[in-house]
């Protein structure tokens, strides 16, 4: 492997501009005025691993929106990447290329570059004092890692600090894992969940930057009477939805199904829960949508669990059935919030023992970047 790295650098000139769809969501300009209050000298110094892509460039958007400190940012990607540049917050930056030296003096990495390049350089970045963030599924099952949705188990990381002179790792949850358990956690809390059956349906987002960008050129192309370019998915997405691509499992479930069942035992400390995923891919640019079935220990109404989900911390409830109008991905892309409705109970359960409940998330938003960064903030 490569050692030595470029410091991230300020230019003269302006940033070369990625190409295609892409282009469009990175680094979305925010209002306000010119001078940013997140560089501060007291604050972390930060990396971004993965930073052209769309989970990357949402790290940097939810940075920026949150004001969060930091007293300088290392903007890495590949090889390919390396030398490009790219502004943020009235500065700009040269995109470094990803190596093991690449954490020397950094505080805090976030990671969004798949789960061979963390299992790489998560553990160098750990070696080097750096605390990591990872949003792949190369550490979530580990039994050493904290798995965490900072609304949901923050006191899984409260032995990890900024300051303490160790490194460390944190793993973010799968997309579809946070969005749901954002919902359910609340009233888990309150009647305890014994069995969930969850079947979702998921955004191109979660397939990154390059699928978004396809689900774009498949629909024109079919509109246009042409075949689909299909170098993503193997099939045609524009128009048309089907199970999931990640693998298949020997016991029928694919990867992203069992990713729901193990994680949700971990997050929640409950080996016990009975939980059943089918997830679907469909044709929506951005945010997730899930159907939620819960079987409780305890009783709860749905007068209740409405007042429950409206108090808690990063749920929004849309749930007006007189006007039929209930959550929907459109609504909640770019949103920070989970928006949760349809919220009725289950009439082939005895009793007030059984409810179903529609969840909406940003997959990029709550279901990876938002999350790491409400990580980060714990950290400080």
């Amino acid at each position: 492997m490569q050692v030595g790295v470029a410091m991230a650098v300020r230019l003269p000139s302006g940033p070369a501009k990625l190409s295609g769809a892409q282009s469009r969501r990175l680094c979305r300009p925010r209002r306000g005025p010119a001078v940013r209050m997140s560089l501060k000298e007291d604050g972390p110094s930060l990396a971004v691993v993965g930073v052209t892509g769309a989970v990357g460039q949402e790290f940097l958007s939810v940075i920026s929106d949150r004001d969060f400190p930091y007293r300088s940012i290392r903007m890495l990607a590949s090889k390919r990447s390396a030398g490009r540049r790219m502004s943020f917050e009235d500065r700009e930056y040269v995109i470094e290329e990803l190596t093991e030296e690449s954490f020397h003096g950094v505080d805090i990495a976030l990671f969004s570059a798949g789960g061979s390049i963390s299992k790489v350089f998560g553990p160098a970045a750990v070696a080097s004092g750096c605390i990591v963030v990872d949003n792949s599924s190369a550490f979530r099952m580990d039994p050493d890692t904290p798995l965490v949705i900072p609304e949901v188990n923050p006191e899984a990381m409260a032995h990890i600090k900024v300051g303490s002179g160790k490194g460390g790792l944190i793993a973010n949850p799968n997309c579809s894992t946070i969005i749901c358990l954002m919902a359910a956690t609340p009233l888990h809390r309150h009647a305890k969940v014994k069995r969930m059956v969850v079947s979702t349906y998921q955004a191109a987002s979660g397939a990154g930057a390059a699928a978004m960008e396809e689900l774009e050129q498949q629909t024109r192309e079919v509109l246009e009477g042409r075949p689909p370019t299909c170098n993503i998915f193997k099939q045609q997405y524009a128009f048309n939805l089907f199970s999931h691509n990640a693998p298949v499992e020997p016991n029928g479930y694919n990867e992203e199904e069992m990713k729901l069942v193990k994680e949700t035992r971990k997050i929640w400390n409950d080996p016990e829960v009975k939980v059943t995923a089918t997830c679907i891919r469909v044709p929506v640019m951005r945010a997730h949508a899930e159907s939620v079935n819960l079987q409780f220990e305890e009783p709860l109404d749905e007068e209740a669990a409405k007042q429950i989900l409206k108090e808690a911390p990063g749920v929004v409830v849309i749930d007006d059935r007189s006007a039929n109008r209930f959550p929907t991905p459109l609504e909640v892309s770019n949103k920070d919030d989970v928006a949760v409705g349809r919220i009725r109970r289950d009439i082939s359960q005895e009793g007030n023992l059984g409810l179903d409940i529609f969840v909406c998330g940003d997959q990029i938003r709550k279901g990876a970047a938002l999350n790491a960064i409400q990580i980060a903030e714990k950290l400080l």
